[in-house]
């Protein structure tokens, strides 16, 4: 044991993890941000199994509640639409969604009329005056069968046929109910809706998702490719490492954002071409960092001993030396989750990232800049502070995981 501020500590076959899991909990600024990038792991996940709008890629448009503040609330009429659904599963409920059984129709105000609903057209302006729409109670409750129309008996009963043949009769008393408990509904968006009269708290949600999606793999294409390419520099050194350092300088020498464009154009626009493209510039720094380390430790004792033993040299590198150098990786990484997230929101914005209508944060600004001069700037300033918030929460996880991991804190320990 030893003693560190008044803090004991055991030593075991994973203290230098141990020491650094300790100072990195006691960074308050890392935790918070660690726990921030969770909560939005968390929203990735499930996606549309909470977002308010759960239909596949939270596109539900409606026009006429186009633009709204944040806090806006809104009668809605759903129309159940003429057709048979099928049902699915609470997990691909929550990887793509499920289609909109209804029509969603925002209403300001209605009323019954017989065995039909009589209702204002929600337009936002005072007074509303707006159209006023006819619709049959069976074809609002039910899917019918388009050829049939329902009708009423002297005794108030409606008998139609359902779009599956099924032939049903149901009271006008029980129809209106119905539609007052589950066809009605008031709905309030917390952030507003976009210009397309979608819910814009649903779009950042999936958009979640698309950010920390390409951020995770083009970290992991980065991985693959910087430490096969910097440990081989590193270790065999010749002729090896004077050819790897060549062609990572040619890269370094290209700006970024032009070689993941030109590679976007090449390999063409779509969600898993931006995750190779960033993947395939993101690579540079993870080799130069891992050849460097390589090249500090190669000689040291426990290498030269591999070689006696006789071990090959991918088992030297692999289990014996790169266990060793993960430290500064895991902090080039965060780094590069950041800088992987601001690219796709810029290739987003110029067009040439995610297509639509799959959401993006990006997207989201790029659909809304203009309304930054007038009086709905917050539907261009929500999805970029969003992006501001993750970029600055994955920054400070890694200046709290290289303090965390300095070697000359664990040596004074």
């Amino acid at each position: 044991m030893f003693l560190h501020r008044k803090k004991k500590y055991i030593i075991s076959s994973g203290s230098l993890s141990l020491i650094a899991w300790q100072r990195l909990k006691r960074n308050r600024i890392a935790v918070v941000s660690m726990v921030f990038i969770l909560f939005n792991i968390l929203i990735a996940l499930l996606g549309y199994l909470i977002t308010p709008d759960s239909s596949p890629y939270a596109n539900t448009q409606l026009p006429e509640i186009a633009a709204e503040k944040p806090g806006f609330r809104v009668k809605l009429l759903l129309l159940t639409k003429n057709e048979t659904t099928e049902p699915v599963s609470w997990y691909h409920r929550m990887a793509s969604g499920v289609k909109n059984p209804y029509t969603t129709v925002p209403v300001y105000n209605y009323k019954f009329t017989g065995d039909e609903l009589e209702a204002e057209e929600y337009t936002g302006m005072q007074p509303n005056d707006g159209r006023l729409l006819r619709f049959k109670l069976a074809d609002i409750a039910y899917p019918l069968m388009a050829s049939v129309n329902p009708v009423m008996d002297k005794d108030s009963m409606v008998h139609f046929v359902t779009a599956s043949g099924e032939q049903q009769s149901v009271g006008i008393a029980e129809l209106r109910q119905t539609i007052i408990e589950d066809h009605i509904v008031q709905k309030r968006y917390l952030l507003g809706t976009d210009r397309f009269g979608r819910d814009m708290l649903s779009q950042l949600m999936i958009g979640t998702r698309v950010s920390l999606s390409v951020g995770f793999i083009s970290v992991f294409i980065s991985l693959l490719i910087g430490i096969l390419l910097g440990s081989m520099a590193g270790f065999f050194r010749g002729w090896v490492d004077n050819v790897i350092m060549w062609f990572i300088n040619v890269v370094w020498s290209i700006p970024t954002l032009l070689l993941v464009i030109a590679i976007t154009f090449a390999l063409g626009k779509g969600f898993w071409q931006i995750f190779i493209a960033v993947g395939l510039t993101m690579w540079v720094e993870v080799a130069r960092v891992i050849r460097g380390q390589i090249l500090g430790i190669r000689e040291k004792e426990f290498v030269e001993a591999g070689r006696a033993l006789g071990y090959r040299s991918p088992r030297i590198i692999f289990r014996h030396i790169l266990p060793n150098v993960m430290g500064p990786v895991i902090v080039v990484s965060a780094a590069n989750f950041a800088s992987a997230i601001l690219i796709e929101a810029g290739l987003s914005f110029l067009g040439i990232g995610v297509q639509p209508p799959m959401p993006s944060w990006g997207t989201m600004i790029r659909d809304h800049y203009a309304y930054i001069i007038l009086d709905g700037a917050y539907l261009a300033l929500i999805p970029g502070f969003a992006i501001m918030m993750m970029v600055l929460a994955f920054m400070l996880i890694g200046n709290g995981l290289r303090d965390a991991l300095d070697v000359k804190y664990i040596e004074k320990a």
